[in-house]
């Protein structure tokens, strides 16, 4: 296998992660105003139609979990535990420094924390509908997108313009197109980047603050990875059993899942979950009204807190057909119901798939590393 220098543009993806105090700190002295947002429901556009910086809060790490477990109980999701206990701490300059936090109704865990954090953090929560199928569920949204933007108007001292919005739609629409483009050089066979770099910028591009730069950059990454391939060069072995990541959000500590995964003779083409194709893959529709527009495309997003969840099977089955995957591997938290619960009927659409499915479950501490390596080998030996 040929050595493959990578381009720069990973790196300074994965940098971006690690300098995100440095840059939102810079922000907020140049007089910007910050939004930070916990999940892929929450619509960035209105926070860049007001001239602010939507930010990803932290809750990928255990670090804070203690000082939560002083106030939730043990038995609650990590997601939900990290986030309050970054919040307590002051431990996330994302948190510290947002001049709002946008919430959104999708878990019972995440809707009582929020009752606690909404008590000292300036907070909005959404009122997400717990079903993409009917009228007033549809309409419940389009009104919360809206009670939003009213908001936002009123926190930031603005007023969101029809060009300001339009605008914000179509920079942020780009970077989706962009991102698309760049996980989609994964239907390769063998794919020119790992899982693991693949990652990285997924989740690195969310701490880039500047759309253009952060597009640009997105840009001349594709192209990069594009000529190497022109060139022959290989990063992946072809006989790398190709596998797809659904379930729960996968950052931080998780991300021990890829590396038991890359470990064991196996590459992750395709990340089905929300820092991966679930928020990407969708458009803002640029030809209607635009905040209709708006409710419209994030409601449809196929999260297992949705009741039924048909859009996540499609996505599952369009993925496994075109990035001609091998084996699913669902990572789901502990005491993550809503996932748990989907997990039968998950495995269930993979049979009728006649595709290979396991399922981990783990939480945010590195001491399960080794048994998940174990499990995982052995499902990659299986796939051969």
């Amino acid at each position: 296998m040929s050595e493959i220098q990578l381009p720069s543009q990973f790196e300074s993806f994965a940098e971006a992660r690690k300098q995100g105090f440095i840059a939102v700190k810079n922000l907020k002295e140049q007089g910007k105003k910050v939004a930070g947002v916990f999940c892929t429901y929450a619509p960035v556009e209105l926070v860049l139609a007001a001239g602010a910086v939507p930010v990803g809060l932290c809750a990928f790490s255990d670090e804070t979990i203690p000082e939560a477990e002083k106030e939730l109980p043990r038995n609650l999701c990590p997601l939900v535990k990290s986030s309050y206990g970054f919040a307590i701490t002051d431990k996330c300059p994302y948190m510290f420094f947002s001049d709002l936090m946008i919430g959104e109704t999708t878990c019972d865990g995440k809707k009582k924390m929020y009752e606690l954090l909404g008590e000292f953090k300036n907070l909005h929560v959404m009122q997400l509908p717990q079903t993409q199928q009917d009228e007033a569920s549809q309409e419940l949204w389009y009104k919360e997108v809206l009670r939003l933007k009213d908001r936002i108007e009123q926190d930031f001292g603005v007023t969101i313009t029809e060009e300001g919005i339009k605008k914000a739609i179509k920079v942020k629409n780009e970077e989706r197109k962009l991102l698309k483009e760049f996980y989609e050089l994964s239907k390769s066979c063998p794919p020119p980047i790992t899982g693991a770099e693949q990652l990285k910028v997924l989740y690195g591009s969310q701490f880039k603050f500047d759309p253009e730069v952060k597009n640009r950059e997105i840009r001349e990454t594709i192209d990069k990875v594009k000529a190497d391939q022109a060139k022959g060069v290989e990063n992946v072995s072809p006989a790398a059993k190709r596998i797809l990541i659904t379930g729960c959000p996968l950052a931080g500590v998780t991300e021990k899942v890829v590396r038991a995964i890359e470990e064991s003779g196996g590459v992750v083409v395709a990340y089905e979950n929300c820092i991966g194709v679930k928020p990407v893959e969708r458009l803002v529709d640029e030809t209607i009204d635009p905040y209709r527009a708006i409710a419209d495309r994030y409601l449809q997003i196929g999260c297992s807190v949705m009741t039924p969840n048909p859009n996540r099977l499609e996505l599952l089955s369009r993925l496994v057909r075109e990035f001609k995957v091998d084996g699913v591997v669902e990572m789901t938290l502990q005491a993550c119901h809503t996932y748990n619960l989907e997990t039968t009927q998950i495995r269930k659409h993979m049979q009728k798939e006649d595709v290979p499915f396991i399922s981990v479950e783990t939480d945010y501490s590195t001491s399960d590393a080794a048994q998940l390596k174990t499990r995982l080998a052995a499902f990659i030996e299986m796939l051969s």
